[in-house]
């Protein structure tokens, strides 16, 4: 599936302090790849290849795949927000 980043954005993204903190501390080439999921989340943030709707004790939640690391954010609908809570390595993003 492609995304026209040109199109009409959808929802404002919001980065918490923790996926803040992360972002920061990761290399470019990984900052690279995380701005374009947080372009992607801006116009389509549930569809899309490498995004899935988490269950069980975190259902509510999202996770969009970054290579071997995972973003995990929550969409609030009614304000057209997806806030970014955790950016981890695969590993330990579930612990």
């Amino acid at each position: 599936m492609l995304i026209n980043l040109n199109e009409n954005i959808n929802y404002t993204v919001v980065i918490g302090i923790d996926a803040q903190d992360f972002f920061e501390s990761a290399s470019a080439t990984l900052q690279k790849k995380l701005d374009r999921c947080f372009e992607i989340l801006k116009i389509e943030p549930r569809n899309y290849p490498n995004i899935k709707a988490l269950k069980g004790e975190f259902s509510g939640y999202y996770r969009y795949r970054v290579g071997d690391y995972r973003v995990i954010y929550e969409i609030d609908d009614n304000s057209k927000l997806v806030t970014i809570l955790l950016i981890a390595h695969r590993s330990k993003v579930y612990e």
